[in-house]
């Protein structure tokens, strides 16, 4: 179904309306249940993954190379369009002219992915930066965490621009929104983990201390950039775990300190 466009203004590109425009985006998304994959790889992915798309914006120098992807969908619509049409309707210029709305599944409810083997979890709490939510996302993936949680304030991790940073590991990860914080923590320490706060406390121990432990179930949290994890989490926590900093540094980007810990932790 390739459809050549003309005219930014065509009804039919609304998914690509205005794509940095995060407040717009979010109420657009969130009304039709959808979200944008960004560039070749990361269209493929999601696919790879069993998303559905609803319709792919495509530059015509795409439409080869992705032909494996679009015949598995042979009834969605292909926009093809010029890549200045592309930055016209999107509102910036659209890295080597290839986009994808797709379809977002329900979301899966925290019980159920507690039933899985999972050893290590991580918990982005109320991250605002999408590009730290995207790199949290694919350090986790490459240093073997099994399951992401976000907290209900936290960055959608299925914005654009997270998905283009995580290199499309938001699909690879299995992740879940929670709906009670930190009240959820007490399911997971009901499930044998321990729930691990990183924060710069006079009581923490140090993140070789923690990977010292040996622990069969971690939850490792992660607050908020700048003020970091608020104290009714602290106090819900069973440890607060910081990293050694020398050189008159007090603290890591919070996506860096993820990736860092998840290291340590590995098994």
């Amino acid at each position: 179904m390739r459809v050549s466009i003309e005219e930014p203004g065509d009804d039919r590109l609304a998914d690509y309306v205005q794509l940095r425009e995060v407040n717009l985006r979010r109420l657009l998304e969130e009304e039709h249940g959808l979200f944008i994959a960004e560039g070749d790889k990361v269209i493929r992915r999601a696919a790879d993954a069993g998303f559905e798309p609803r319709s792919f914006l495509l530059a015509p120098r795409w439409l080869d190379s992705l032909r494996d992807v679009l015949a598995k969908w042979p009834d969605k619509p292909v926009y093809v369009v010029s890549e200045e049409l592309a930055e016209q309707v999107t509102g910036f210029h659209v890295h080597r002219g290839a986009l994808a709305s797709y379809k977002r599944q329900a979301a899966v409810p925290l019980s159920q992915l507690l039933t899985t083997d999972v050893s290590r979890i991580a918990i982005f709490d109320d991250i605002v930066d999408h590009t730290n939510v995207g790199a949290g996302f694919r350090a986790a993936a490459a240093l073997g965490v099994g399951l992401v949680l976000v907290t209900p304030t936290c960055a959608d991790p299925l914005y654009r621009r997270s998905i283009k940073v995580s290199m499309g590991t938001v699909f690879q990860v299995p992740w879940t929104r929670l709906q009670s914080w930190p009240g959820d923590l007490k399911l997971l320490q009901e499930h044998g983990y321990v729930a691990a706060a990183m924060a710069l406390t006079d009581d923490s121990i140090t993140l070789d201390d923690l990977a010292a432990r040996k622990d069969e179930k971690l939850a490792l949290i992660f607050g908020t950039e700048g003020h970091g994890l608020k104290p009714n989490v602290l106090r819900q926590a069973d440890l607060t775990v910081r990293i050694p900093m020398t050189g008159g540094v007090d603290s890591l980007n919070v996506a860096s300190s993820a990736a860092v810990a998840f290291y340590a932790t590995r098994r």
